[in-house]
């Protein structure tokens, strides 16, 4: 069989077993189970169907075993609502994709929470740095501002001496004699 009437079928299946254990499977030990996929053999005479159930590991044991004890019921409605020249037998497989993906993300946030961690130590360290420097460079520049103020001083009388408009002894103004 091809490749696509595989997927199709497997598909069919997919939905004919998902709604039968929502709506008419009376099983109480099969609870919260999702049908995610089912695989399909090539020759139409097995199908796997991987499912996924919310618990803890009894509570996904035991409903899979419910499942595989109702597989006969499940392959009865399959055969009803799908004609095919064999009706699959089939076995019913538990996916850790979903738990896998709990558990990365677990660890995606723990390295998250981690680096944040960091950058508020190292933004601390940061702080402390820039409070150094800024009191650093405060002192730069009053240092700095009192070597302007004084040769500005100095230059304001050498301005006054060589152009001769102010007095720099009262600040009064002299007339130029040019």
């Amino acid at each position: 069989m091809t490749a696509r009437r595989l997927l199709k079928a497997g598909e069919a299946i997919r939905e004919v077993v998902s709604m039968a254990i929502l709506t008419e499977l009376r099983d109480p030990r099969v609870k919260n189970v999702t049908v995610l996929g089912v695989e399909v053999a090539p020759d139409m005479r097995e199908a796997k169907v991987i499912v996924s159930v919310m618990g803890n590991k009894t509570q996904q044991s035991t409903s899979l075993r419910g499942l595989q004890n109702a597989a006969g019921f499940l392959q009865a409605k399959i055969a009803d609502r799908i004609d095919t020249r064999y009706t699959p037998r089939l076995t019913f497989v538990l996916d850790d994709g979903i738990k896998k993906s709990l558990a990365v993300s677990q660890i995606l946030e723990q390295i998250a929470a981690e680096r944040a961690a960091d950058e508020r130590v190292k933004s601390g360290r940061e702080d402390e740095d820039r409070d150094e420097e800024n009191r650093e460079d405060a002192e730069i520049v009053a240092d700095d501002e009192a070597t302007e103020d004084a040769e500005e001083g100095l230059d304001a009388e050498e301005a006054s001496r060589e152009f001769g408009d102010t007095d720099a002894s009262n600040g009064e103004s002299k007339p130029r004699t040019d």
